[in-house]
């Protein structure tokens, strides 16, 4: 299990122990769960039976969208697009099995939001509210990034005690 996080708030320091107990469990549970949504998105985009295409959504799909004529010029820009179409495959598969392994699961999670900020702005579909799918997704990874689930039955546990990463406490910062 992980170590007793300090955190300083308001100018009060506190520490919890979020890795004993149900706490730790549903931390996991998040991270997983989150992890593997991602991982599978991936998956199926590169391995589908026709190769992954954001062209069309970004031109139509996103009519309405406060970023719409950002993706029209990206996906009106060849470089842009095929990068695009790499990146967002790659990136989920990558994102997600960081995550379910619970390796560089803060930089993973950094990553996942920033997709999640792009799918929300992007998907724009407000018709209920600014509440949706794509802002909780979001919620999710700054979950699963602030309290370091990584730490808890991940890899980051056993990473951060290699003595590379005791030289470099900066490290830190993108593992949990």
């Amino acid at each position: 299990m992980a170590e007793p996080a300090q955190i300083e708030m308001m100018g009060n320091r506190m520490e919890f122990d979020y890795s004993e107990g149900v706490t730790g469990y549903v931390l996991v549970l998040v991270r997983l769960l989150t992890g593997y949504w991602f991982l599978h998105a991936g998956w199926t985009k590169l391995v589908g039976p026709e190769a992954f295409d954001a062209s069309g959504w970004m031109i139509h799909g996103a009519e309405g969208a406060p970023i719409h004529g950002f993706l029209v010029w990206a996906a009106n820009t060849p470089w842009m697009l095929e990068l695009t179409n790499f990146m967002i495959p790659a990136g989920e598969f990558l994102i997600g099995l960081g995550i379910m392994v619970g390796l560089l699961t803060r930089l993973a999670a950094f990553f996942g939001g920033f997709l999640m900020v792009f799918f929300y702005l992007g998907n724009a579909d407000w018709a209920h509210g600014y509440v949706n799918g794509d802002l909780f997704g979001l919620l999710l990874f700054v979950i699963v990034g602030t309290l370091a689930a990584g730490r808890i039955y991940g890899l980051d546990a056993i990473v951060e005690k290699m003595e590379f990463v005791r030289q470099r406490p900066i490290l830190k910062y993108l593992l949990g």
